[in-house]
């Protein structure tokens, strides 16, 4: 149980970076290429996943995508697709085309009505497109098709047939291919679709191989589904073969082309012999089978269901938390590159401030050197009004007041640069020799 858990999360996983189509072959839920099925019995497996491609030219390569997931609950069976179609231009213009198809999503929905024997009817919709434009999402309501199915399953020696026969809306009615390499068709309202697969004994232990054949109310389809092992599958096709020999020639709207996909599943249980994705036998009538134990497996999938449900919410928890982090780490990070900013450009102020200083200081002792000890005192002001915890300032100042008799004046000034500098050594050895009566009056502290 636990492998199919990691199984359903990979597969989710692969579904959010895959581009897909919902027109493609294969992508819709059940074995056929394109049209609805039904079958008797409850499909084996907890989900299907896959993708398809289909060549609709090969020089230059034009093609369609798309990845789809499928999953039954009772008696609905859900599917879920997404992808991009092909490159719908004229054959003349592809090399130089710069067309690019818009992202699809497409959802289907279908529930068993009737079962008894080996007859079941089913009723659905298929196709509900939402193809995102520049505008946002659409609803494409020409594929959007609401349908009725009828399946029948016979033994035939070794070989398992199911026939199909339904009736369908929207994507089921005729396409006018008359006109070539038309972008659109003008199509009826409805149509007809018919299929069957046979089931063959090659391959057996996996499943068999799977011939699928239709029509899908605009062309045939022919393919084959090849079981890799019981789990993984390969599925090969030609959509409206009758349209092959044109392939070269002509393109237009349901243009023929060459499918291939690969197809990955969970089964419920061992024991069931699973055809290759084909419709699946009654678990109720199959002898090795119990009720208890259909009902367990039910109880396990949709316990299944559940976990990987809070496990996401978690995960959205986790992610929502972690983007208010980085919002507030981005916040943060700005802040402090303002705040680095602003002590940078309050750097470059005080080294401003300090060479003014410097330059004033200058000016002082040549003032001081010419005898002019007014003006060397009026820039040594200058120069502490610019940074007053200039030690060289108020060195210089005292030296000026001695020089002008104010022996007081100039022991302040020699004390206060001894503040702001302890190891001023200069100044140090002069307020000593002041002490001592022994300071000459040329003296002058030039550092």
């Amino acid at each position: 149980m636990r492998n199919k858990l990691q199984l359903l999360i990979f597969s989710i996983l692969i579904g959010s970076s895959a581009f897909a189509a919902t027109r493609i072959a294969y992508l819709r839920p059940g074995p056929m290429m394109k049209i609805p099925f039904s079958s008797i019995g409850a499909s084996p497996y907890l989900f299907t996943a896959g993708f398809g491609t289909e060549f609709h030219r090969l020089a230059p390569i034009n093609t369609a995508k798309g990845f789809y997931y499928n999953m039954q609950a009772g008696s609905w069976l859900f599917g879920f697709s997404t992808g991009s179609a092909a490159d719908t231009t004229r054959i003349a213009n592809l090399e130089v085309s710069t067309y690019r198809a818009p992202v699809e999503f497409g959802f289907h929905l279908q529930r068993q009505i009737y079962s008894k024997d080996n007859i079941s009817f089913s009723l659905g919709l298929q196709d509900i497109v939402f193809q995102n434009k520049t505008n946002g999402l659409n609803l494409d309501p020409n594929e959007l098709s609401f349908f009725g199915v009828i399946s029948s399953e016979q033994m035939i020696s070794d070989f398992k047939v199911n026939t199909f026969l339904g009736f369908g809306t929207g994507g089921f009615g005729a396409i006018d291919t008359l006109e070539a390499d038309s972008l659109t068709g003008s199509g009826t309202a409805a149509g007809v679709f018919m299929g069957l697969i046979f089931n063959t004994p090659y391959l057996d232990k996996w499943g068999g191989i799977d011939i699928v054949g239709e029509f899908d109310g605009n062309g045939i389809n022919v393919g084959l589904r090849i079981p890799l092992t019981s789990d993984y599958r390969l599925n090969l096709g030609f959509t409206h073969i009758e349209k092959l020999p044109k392939w070269k020639e002509r393109y237009w709207e349901g243009h023929s082309a060459l499918t291939m996909g690969f197809e990955i599943s969970a089964s419920r249980s061992a024991g069931i012999k699973t055809p290759g994705g084909g419709p699946s036998p009654n678990p109720i009538l199959n002898s090795n089978i119990s009720r208890s134990d259909i009902d367990t497996t039910l109880m396990m999938a949709d316990y299944a269901v559940n976990t990987l449900r809070d496990s996401m919410g978690m995960m959205n928890n986790e992610m929502r938390n972690l983007m208010i982090r980085l919002a507030s780490m981005e916040q943060h990070s700005k802040f402090l590159e303002d705040s680095l900013k602003a002590v940078k450009l309050n750097n470059n102020v005080s080294e401003q401030k300090m060479n003014d200083a410097m330059r004033h200081l200058s000016k002082s002792l040549r003032y001081f050197y010419a005898g002019n000890y007014r003006s060397s005192l009026q820039e040594v002001e200058s120069a502490l009004d610019l940074n007053p915890n200039l030690a060289l300032a108020y060195a210089r100042r005292g030296s000026i007041y001695y020089k002008l008799g104010d022996v007081q004046r100039a022991t302040i000034n020699w004390n206060l640069a001894l503040r702001m500098d302890p190891e001023y050594d200069d100044v140090r050895n002069v307020l000593k020799a002041l002490h001592e009566n022994r300071l000459k009056s040329t003296t002058m502290i030039e550092d």
